[in-house]
């Protein structure tokens, strides 16, 4: 009898691990669940689609008829409602029971909304969230017909929001808690130039700020946003990007371990027998790291999504998850890259090149662990092979910061 492999989210985590898994085990039966209506898409690209630089042709990554020439069930507007982890099942809504041998988790997130703050009118018309397809959808539609916009979240998907008013002519302002962008990966200088750049593209930035209150009409439709200084800005168009509330619902009726995301290992395996789970949905034991950390990033993802495949197919601990992640920003004249993990550490360095072109790199323990290319991001290949070195190069920041790097010029011990 073949093995039955159940995978909760078609995600580029889930579908990498249902491929994996097919090759693997050719023979067993795989089962894709998604409570979306639309087979695996470029996340990546749906930014660009809502920026109106895209059609939706190119976005798709699969087709259905991608899972049946593998022999995968596919099942599209799924909604799982709990699983049994004795009996091995994946009970839904209305779509009836899936048995399992091993299950993997990969049903990522929903995005946080303001009215869990107590935000009046944070769920108007007009008020958006970043995720799906669908909703990059209704971002472009909302955007090309706005004249004035808020942004709010100043983190990675926030200045996605931002990118897209800019692209649409929305006057935007963009509404920050702190005293800049991404306040915890970038200093002072760094996020001058992301500032100036938005500025350019008739994005305006408001620091030391926040959300009071949004105003409404009577049909509801969002009219303006009030910050926490009084000010009343209009909006016909608002963008908000303050977190993800994972989907883990559906899984209240069991012990699985959870600390701000589903707890693995490095092997992907969770709390459970049987249960693995994969994507931003986890906080996974890094080995570069020696720690838990989270990581959402694209590349991850699809890297977690295999390694927790092969180790489901071989019911052992056959291969773990060791990856430096990366993301990138090209919605300026400019590139931006971060990999690794830049807001962590115990120690730092940066540079500041010309208007455009700046560096920072993280250190925790003496060793590289992760950092910030703005300008010029040819450096990071050599950066990241520090980081799986595990180098401890924390007292050579002068060489680690010159323009045209050599890592050749490190002195870094024999035995790393």
């Amino acid at each position: 009898m073949s093995d039955s492999f159940v995978i909760i989210g078609d995600g580029i985590a889930g579908s990498s691990a249902a491929e994996t898994i097919r090759e693997e085990a050719p023979d067993a039966e795989v089962t894709v669940i998604t409570d979306e209506g639309e087979a695996l898409y470029n996340r990546i690209l749906i930014k660009e689609f809502a920026k109106g630089k895209l059609p939706e042709a190119p976005i798709s990554i699969h087709e259905e008829d991608w899972y049946a020439e593998r022999d995968i069930d596919l099942a599209l507007n799924t909604f799982v409602t709990d699983v049994d982890v004795e009996a091995h099942e994946v009970h839904t809504h209305d779509s009836g029971t899936f048995e399992y041998d091993k299950l993997l988790i990969a049903s990522g997130g929903t995005p946080a909304s303001l009215s869990s703050f107590g935000i009046e009118n944070a769920d108007a018309d007009g008020i958006h969230h970043f995720w799906t397809f669908q909703d990059a959808r209704k971002i472009q539609e909302g955007a090309s017909e706005a004249e004035t916009g808020t942004v709010i979240g100043a983190g990675l998907l926030g200045i996605d929001l931002a990118a897209v008013c800019a692209a649409q002519g929305v006057d935007a302002k963009y509404i920050m808690r702190g005293n800049r962008w991404w306040r915890y990966g970038l200093s002072l200088d760094g996020a001058e130039i992301i500032h100036d750049a938005l500025a350019e593209k008739g994005v305006e930035p408001v620091l030391e700020s926040g959300v009071d209150r949004f105003e409404t009409d009577d049909d509801g439709q969002v009219v303006s946003t009030v910050d926490a200084n009084g000010e009343e800005y209009d909006s016909e168009f608002v963008g908000v990007a303050i977190g993800l509330n994972f989907n883990t619902e559906y899984l209240q009726e069991t012990d699985i371990e959870e600390d701000e995301g589903i707890v693995v290992d490095q092997y992907m395996q969770t709390s459970l027998d049987d249960v693995y789970a994969a994507g931003d949905i986890t906080r996974y034991y890094d080995t570069i790291l020696d720690q838990y950390a989270q990581n959402g990033s694209w590349g991850s993802a699809k890297e977690q999504g295999q390694v927790a495949a092969k180790n489901m197919v071989a019911d052992d601990e056959t291969e773990e998850f060791r990856w430096v992640s990366s993301y990138s920003i090209t919605h300026f004249d400019f590139p931006f890259l971060s990999f690794g993990f830049p807001t962590l550490g115990d120690d730092e360095c940066e540079r500041k090149y010309s208007d455009t072109e700046w560096r920072r790199l993280a250190f925790k323990d003496g060793k590289l662990i992760g950092g910030v290319l703005i300008g010029d991001i040819a450096p990071q290949g050599k950066y990241k092979d520090l980081i799986r070195q595990e180098a401890e190069v924390a007292d050579q920041k002068e060489v680690l910061l010159e323009k045209d790097f050599d890592p050749e010029e490190l002195a870094i011990p024999q035995e790393q």
